[in-house]
Order: structure tokens, then C-alpha cells, then sequence
């Protein structure tokens, strides 16, 4: 406990030494905390950017417009489609920098026309333990990273988070809906938004974690190990595989691994 307080603190120190910032915001559990501490130790010298795009669930972006209206802070909001961003949509395995290039550069623009000296974004510790290319644009884009600057894991983040009462302490880790394609398949707006549908299908049925990735006309389930007996329920059964075949998704399987972030990394060479 010693310890993390230690880091907390260097954190709202590290935060403070930047004067000014716009903080890359997703809803997320990092991203939430990392912009109640920029604001709490900034104030109106810290605002909320957020992307617009069809990547990007229509809940996450309602959640962050509240967040940052009820808790009073500048908050701006730009289109994003990366699906027109050259080499995109054919999902190369460095399909995560060319997005966190262009959405970066774009918020280095926000933030210097309203006067924010630094961008900075969510990532933690344990993001380094993955494959990640999207952290080479963020370091090629001088994007700072306070939650990796303190050394703070997504655990320790979701503890301080619950310390300071923000509801995304318990709120199920995301990514980007591009994240649910092996790579090397197309991307479009329509698949997209039949994953969107079959997680928010899973969200409602009150699984905490999901990942619904997507495998042409088949759907694998990604939820905690121990939820596995809620979805073996009958009716709970049968309401996702009818659902999902509505969507578009002739067959549905149970990943048997379970949840995992990066699990379409494992084929990766």
C-alpha cells in the first residue's frame, strides 16, 4: 500500500510538471483515471479528446461525454475513420501504429490550437508485456504516458481508481474493435458493427469481460473461465447463438482459454 501511494503521488507530480494537457480519452478504466488526476491536479488546464470512429462502441463514447459532464471537464470530440487511413482496412499486423499515428497526430493539433501544451494517454505497465505497435507511434509522436512514467499496472490503477470513487474501477477492459480480426483479414463497417452487437448481446446478459472475435462466418467467445457455467445456462445458451446467427454469425464457439487480451497476437511469429 506504501508503495503505491508512493506512486500515485509521483504520478500527480510527473502530471503537474506538464503544465498543461489533453488527455486521450476512451471511457476506460486507465484513461478515466488518468484524466480525474490531470484534472485534480491541473484543473481547467487539462481537457478530455476523444475519437469518433466506427471502431469505437457508441456506450464508450457516451460514457465518456458524461464523465466529463458531470465532472466539469473541457471536453472535445473529433471524427476519426480509420478505415481510410492507406493499408488499414487490409489489417497488417501493424494495423495498431498506422491508427495511433493518425489519431495522435490529430489530437497533437487539437491540443496545440487550444492552447494544451502536452497529449498524453493511458497505457500502463502491462502493456509493455504484449505485442503492441501502437506504442511505437506514441513514442515517435512525443505522446506522453504518465500511468507508465509512475509505473503503475492495470491492478494497482484499478485499485486507486476504486479509492477514488470513479465507476470504471470495476468496468471490463476494451479495445478497439479492429482487435477482434485475425490479422491479415478485411475490415469494414459492417463487420465491425456485427461484433459490436454481439458483445453488447454478452454485455447485457451481464458477462463482465468479453471479446467476441470474429472469423468470417464464425464467432469465438472470449469470457472469464469462471463464467463459463453462466454460459453453458440453456436459455442463456440458446439466446446468444440465436442472436449471434441473427447478426450474421452462422456458427458460435466458446473459446475454451478464455478471456485474454491480445489473443490474436498468439499466431504471430
Amino acid at each position: 500500500m506504501k508503495d503505491l501511494q508512493k506512486k500515485y503521488h509521483n504520478l500527480r507530480e510527473y502530471v503537474k510538471s506538464l503544465g498543461s494537457v489533453a488527455v486521450a480519452f476512451s471511457s476506460g478504466v486507465d484513461s478515466t483515471f488518468l484524466l480525474k488526476v490531470a484534472h485534480d491536479v491541473l484543473g481547467d488546464k487539462a481537457m478530455a479528446v476523444t475519437a469518433r470512429s466506427c471502431s469505437f462502441p457508441e456506450r464508450e463514447l457516451q460514457d465518456a461525454i458524461a464523465f466529463t459532464k458531470e465532472n466539469g471537464i473541457a471536453h472535445r470530440i473529433f471524427d476519426s475513420e480509420e478505415l481510410k487511413i492507406e493499408g488499414f482496412s487490409e489489417n497488417p499486423a501493424n494495423r495498431c501504429y498506422l491508427c495511433k499515428h493518425e489519431l495522435f497526430s490529430k489530437m497533437k493539433d487539437i491540443a496545440e490550437k487550444n492552447g494544451f501544451g502536452e497529449v498524453v494517454e493511458g497505457s500502463n505497465m502491462d502493456d509493455l508485456g504484449d505485442y503492441r505497435p501502437g506504442l511505437t507511434a506514441i513514442q515517435e509522436l512525443d505522446i506522453k504516458s504518465p500511468l507508465r512514467h509512475a509505473e503503475l499496472t492495470k491492478d494497482e490503477i484499478r485499485q486507486l481508481s476504486k479509492e477514488l470513487g470513479l465507476p470504471t474501477w470495476e468496468k471490463q477492459s476494451f479495445a478497439c474493435l479492429a482487435s477482434r480480426f485475425p490479422y491479415g483479414q478485411r475490415i469494414t463497417p459492417e463487420k465491425l458493427k456485427m461484433v459490436d452487437e454481439a458483445e453488447q448481446l454478452l454485455l447485457d446478459l451481464g458477462f463482465t469481460q468479453v471479446r467476441v472475435r470474429h472469423h468470417d462466418t464464425l464467432a469465438r467467445i472470449e469470457i472469464p473461465t469462471e463464467q463459463f457455467p453462466k454460459i453453458m445456462e440453456k436459455e442463456v445458451r440458446n439466446r446468444i447463438s440465436n442472436r449471434l446467427k441473427e447478426i450474421g454469425y452462422p456458427y458460435v464457439t466458446l473459446d475454451l482459454m478464455g478471456y485474454r487480451t491480445g489473443s490474436m497476437n498468439e499466431t504471430l511469429k
